[in-house]
C-alpha cells in the first residue's frame, strides 16, 4: 500500500561507511553475535499487504546476527482497524527516511535496510540479498556498539569510527528503542479483519540519548529509562546531517528478553 509524501527534500548526501557491529546484553537479556546489519520494518496492522512482511521480520527477530524492528504507522487506521501498535513517531520517522532517501511517497510493507536501501518488505530473497550485499561491502555497520548493566544505571558505549572510513564532518545520533518481543493481536475489521497474527519487535518509543562525532563515547543513563515501554530495548548510532535527514546506521546493539 501506497500513501503519497507531502513534499520532497534534495537527496541527502548519504556517507560512504562501511558497517560493522558489536553487541552486549544486560540484566537478563540475551547476548547475541555480531549482526550482519539492522531492518527496520513499516508496516500496519490494517494493511492487507503487510503480513507477508511481518512474517518475514519475525524471521529475521528470530536470528542473532540481525537487528529487526517493526515500526506500525497510522496513517491507514482509517481503512476501518486502528493499530494499538502504531505511533506518529513511526509514522514521522518514515516520513524522514522518504525525504532522506528521496522517496515520493511512503508506503507499507517497506523495510530499510542499514539507513540506507529502502525495499518492498514481503520480498523475503530481496530483503536479504540486500542486507548480505550492504554488509559485504561500504554499507555495513562500521562502528562497535556495546551495552554494559552497572548495577543502577546502564552504559551505552559507542567505539571510535574507524580511521579508514574518515570522520570529517561527522555528527550522528545515539537512538534509545524501546520494543515489545512478541505479541499476539486478533484483527476485529478492516482489510486483516478476522485475522491473528503475532508481532515481533514492535517499536514504542525512539529517543535521541545523546550525540556523537566520531571519537568512542559512553553515554549513561537510569537504568528506569531501559525499555521503559516494552521488553526489549536497541540502541542505534545514526549519521545525521544539518537539515535532520537520517543518513546511514553506523552501529547498533539490542537486548532481547
Amino acid at each position: 500500500m501506497i500513501m503519497t509524501g507531502k513534499r520532497r527534500l534534495p537527496a541527502a548526501a548519504l556517507l560512504g561507511f562501511g558497517l560493522a557491529f558489536g553487541m552486549a546484553g544486560f540484566g537478563h537479556a540475551q547476548e547475541t553475535a555480531r549482526p550482519l546489519g539492522v531492518v527496520e520494518l513499516f508496516t500496519s496492522q490494517g494493511c492487507n499487504s503487510c503480513p507477508p512482511a511481518d512474517k518475514v521480520l519475525s524471521e529475521l527477530a528470530d536470528r542473532d546476527d540481525v537487528i529487526a524492528l517493526s515500526y506500525h504507522v497510522d496513517y491507514w487506521d482509517y481503512l476501518g482497524w486502528k493499530d494499538g501498535m502504531a505511533s506518529p513517531d513511526n509514522t514521522e520517522r518514515q516520513q524522514t527516511y522518504a525525504h532522506s532517501l528521496e522517496r515520493a511517497s511512503v508506503y507499507t510493507p517497506q523495510a530499510i535496510i542499514n539507513g540506507q536501501r529502502d525495499v518492498n518488505g514481503a520480498r523475503r530473497d530481496t530483503v536479504l540479498s540486500t542486507l548480505d550485499g550492504l554488509s559485504g561491502g561500504t554499507g555495513g555497520l562500521p562502528v562497535t556498539m556495546a551495552l554494559h548493566d552497572t548495577g543502577d544505571s546502564i552504559v551505552i558505549d559507542a567505539g571510535d569510527m574507524p580511521a579508514a572510513n574518515g570522520t570529517a564532518s561527522l555528527n550522528a545520533h545515539v537512538l534509545l528503542i524501546d520494543f515489545t518481543a512478541r505479541q499476539s493481536v486478533a484483527i476485529r475489521s478492516g482489510e486483516n479483519g478476522g485475522k491473528t497474527f503475532e508481532y515481533r519487535n514492535a517499536v514504542k518509543r525512539i529517543q535521541t540519548v545523546g550525540m556523537w562525532n566520531g571519537q568512542a563515547k559512553s553515554i549513561e543513563l537510569p537504568k528506569s529509562e531501559m525499555m521503559k515501554k516494552g521488553d526489549g530495548c536497541a540502541v542505534l548510532l545514526q549519521a545525521v546531517d544539518k537539515k535532520g535527514r537520517l543518513g546511514p546506521i553506523l552501529g547498533a546493539a539490542m537486548t532481547r528478553p
